[in-house]
């Protein structure tokens, strides 16, 4: 069983989304991108514990507020320009057919009253499914990712069709009950049944999904809070503990600090004497100190599991141990929960969260062993490295809440094996990243981070770092590698820049054709860029300050006397060990070479510019690239 697609209409940052599943996935993205809106999506549709919440949605689970017809926005952005980050993303999607694209989330876009809908596909049903909803079955193709309401022409044999499963979860906002509802229905009954048919707790139950929220799922895995993970292991096991009444009558039997020595009692006493002076006894008197409210809810959130810390007998309750002990710990009861229901959906946020590397890895892989199918967020490059180029989900969302999501396509440059070998330090931070800069080489791409902070220092007014910027700087490993690692990133709705030496114009306009600005210097290296644009005085200064070698320390006794020749022949050593990065580190704003200078503040200007008018595309974004150059 695994979800192959999912269509979110008006919820939360959500204004459209369309997005096809891999049996296993990833998703990726900026913060705020909308990858936790995803997996609470599902969580709506499929969460079985998910309606014990009353109402089940908020005022804030709706796109932009807006959950009364004509209500303004509730956050200001209404009527807001596309910025140019906005403009490459506006038409992030991996193209889908646009008609069978949530065939019911979409015919009620546009309606007075704003709904929330979250359509759901469901395929490679168990057996236990296709008979419990067999009224409702439809077929997938897996190939052309079109959904059949009946079986295709060319036969429910085919190796690609298999039986799927459509709900829909639709939530709104009564104005007679002054509240909010919300449901899942079966979808096909909201069009063709006379009144819609839902689905039910128990049949959620049956798709056994599970969403793993990283804060949430620890601190009550080993309470028997409803939906708890040992709530949901004792069901599975149908175990059904008669413990309640025993507990609150033992409870209601006790006094709380009854004894005289505490004092507690007769300031209760002289209380009850002042209060028989103006009560009769029918209204309540005699007051003393109980446990709390006596309920079963009420037991379900205060009762948890101890686990004894350290060498001792000491216990403490498991919520208080290390972060890392309860991740560990959440991973041993989803292995019971596996273990009673093979046909299980695990959606997971961040994993890696107080987690060592090694461990990590290791959930991935358990967590992937156990389920049908799971789904990922994740920012470590530890976990995303686990997972295949098809089974990474790059998320990007336009202003108008449009989410889309994008293939990785690795170049012919890029082989596999490369990629998994260079993931941490080629890929995974642009992958991570909205705005890219492709060095030539790691002498650049280690300096333009130093040079951008260094100025940003000196000049904050003018410059800004590349951090704060939110671009992230690659090394392309050669100029013959920045077409196609631009061309991988602008694929991914990625802005991208690019910096290199003089070019022969051919491959210029090669990676002029991938990226929006192409800075480009004259010098045959950026060494000399260094050395002919900076002044005699950094030059010495720096020589006096650094460690020389020994084999250049007895060519240059006195370094400083010669330093650009000196320098020259350092940097050429120390070429991709931070030399001319510790360079820039110590200069004054003049002392930086002004080519570099204009660089920074181009990149500042591009990356936080002023809002720009609106923009429409209509296909595959194709930046325009410029040229900056002295």
């Amino acid at each position: 069983m695994k979800v192959c697609r999912i269509a979110i209409t008006n919820f939360r940052g959500i204004h459209s989304a369309s997005l096809l599943l891999p049996k296993h996935a990833v998703l990726i993205g900026d913060n705020n991108t909308g990858k936790t809106t995803i997996l609470e999506a599902l969580d709506l549709v499929l969460g079985p514990d998910r309606l014990n919440r009353m109402p089940p949605i908020d005022e804030h689970d709706f796109y932009q507020g807006r959950y009364i017809a004509d209500a303004p926005s509730t956050n200001g952005v209404e009527g807001e320009h596309l910025s140019k980050d906005q403009e490459v993303v506006a038409l992030a999607a991996v193209s889908t057919d646009a008609d069978e694209v949530g065939k019911g989330v979409a015919e009620h876009s546009a309606t007075e009253v704003p709904r929330i809908e979250i359509e759901v596909i469901i395929a490679d049903l168990s057996e236990e499914q296709k008979a419990k909803f067999g009224d409702y079955i439809e077929f997938w193709d897996t190939k052309t990712s079109k959904l059949y309401d009946q079986p295709p022409p060319a036969g429910v044999d085919a190796t690609s069709i298999t039986e799927a499963l459509r709900v829909t979860f639709l939530g709104s906002y009564d104005p007679e009950e002054d509240d909010f509802e919300g449901k899942t229905f079966f979808t096909r009954s909201l069009s063709e049944g006379e009144a819609p048919i839902a689905f039910s707790k128990k049949d959620k139950q049956i798709c056994g999904f599970l969403y793993l929220r990283t804060l949430r799922t620890g601190s009550r895995a080993l309470s028997l809070e409803r939906g708890s993970l040992l709530d949901i292991i004792l069901r599975l096991k149908e175990v059904r503990p008669q413990m309640w009444e025993d507990t609150i009558n033992t409870l209601a039997n006790y006094s709380v600090a009854s004894a005289p020595e505490l004092g507690i009692s007769g300031v209760l006493e002289s209380i009850n004497k002042a209060l028989k002076k103006y009560v009769p006894k029918e209204w309540g008197i005699e007051p003393h100190l109980k446990v709390s409210t006596l309920t079963r809810e009420h037991l379900r959130k205060v009762i948890t599991a101890f686990i004894a810390t350290g060498e001792g007998k000491h216990a403490a309750p498991f919520y208080r141990q290390g972060t890392g002990t309860i991740n560990m710990l959440v991973l041993a009861m989803l292995s019971q929960i596996a273990e009673d229901k093979q046909n299980v959906i695990f959606a997971m946020e961040e994993p890696e969260t107080a987690i060592p590397p090694y461990a990590q890895k290791r959930i991935v892989h358990e967590i992937r062993k156990l389920a049908s199918q799971t789904i990922f967020t994740s920012h470590s490059p530890y976990v995303l490295e686990e997972f295949a180029p098809d089974e990474t989900v790059v998320l990007t969302r336009d202003m108008q809440g449009n989410l889309g999501q994008f293939e990785i396509t690795l170049p012919e440059s890029v082989k596999p094996k490369r990629y998994r070998q260079e993931f941490r330090t080629r890929f995974c931070e642009g992958l991570l990243a909205r705005r890219i800069l492709i060095a030539e080489g790691a002498t650049e791409a280690d300096s333009l981070p130093v040079v951008c902070r260094r100025l940003a220092e000196l000049n904050p007014s003018a410059y800004a770092p590349l951090e704060a910027l939110g671009i992230c700087t690659i090394d392309a490993g050669g100029e013959k590698n920045i077409p196609d690692l631009a061309k991988l990133y602008r694929d991914l709705g990625k802005r991208t820049f690019a910096i290199c030496d003089k070019q022969a114009e051919d491959h210029k306009a090669l990676i002029e054709a991938q990226v929006e600005t192409l800075f480009m210097h004259d010098k045959i290296g950026f060494e000399d860029l260094i050395l002919t644009n900076t002044t005699e005085e950094a030059l010495k200064r720096f020589a006096q300050l650094i460690d020389w070698p020994p084999h250049l320390k007895a060519k240059y006794p006195t370094p400083e006397g010669q330093a650009k020749v000196a320098l020259s022949e350092y940097f050429g050593w120390a070429k991709a060990s931070w030399g001319v990065a510790d360079f820039l580190s110590q200069c004054s704003e003049a002392e930086i070479p002004e080519w570099l200078r204009v660089v920074c503040i181009s990149l500042k200007e591009s990356c936080a510019p002023e809002p720009a008018d609106p923009v429409t595309f209509d296909g595959a974004v194709a930046p325009v690239a410029t040229e900056v150059e002295l």
